[in-house]
């Protein structure tokens, strides 16, 4: 039996919330597929150190997100080209930035 799930705006929606109400700042970068698109979420704190999530399956079924980009950049182009190279892959994916101290603690919280 097929388990109901969120969709990928709704989930996009109740993350930014939580940001906004945690006193960060989030922003959608770019729009991928309202139902099922994947995320990747830039993690920064104060514009600095960007950090770059994703939701690996799992066998349980539980999020598991993996940083996907945790090298230290101070060459933002690096980044573009590879999420450039992403989007180019996959265009139904979600950007989303998040700018908050422990980002990743929200991320868990939220349970997605």
């Amino acid at each position: 039996m097929i388990e109901p799930r969120l969709s990928a705006e709704m989930k996009i929606q109740t993350l930014l919330r939580l940001v906004n109400q945690n006193g960060g700042f989030g922003t959608v970068l770019k729009k991928g597929d309202r139902i099922s698109g994947s995320l990747l979420i830039q993690c920064m704190e104060k514009g600095q150190n960007p950090r770059l999530l994703e939701n690996m399956p799992s066998l349980d079924g539980r999020p598991n997100w993996q940083r996907i980009w945790p090298q230290d950049t101070d060459n933002a182009r690096e980044l573009s080209e590879y999420l450039a190279q992403r989007f180019r892959f996959d265009p139904d994916i979600w950007l989303i930035e998040l700018d908050i101290p422990d980002a990743e603690r929200l991320i868990a919280e939220m349970g997605q």
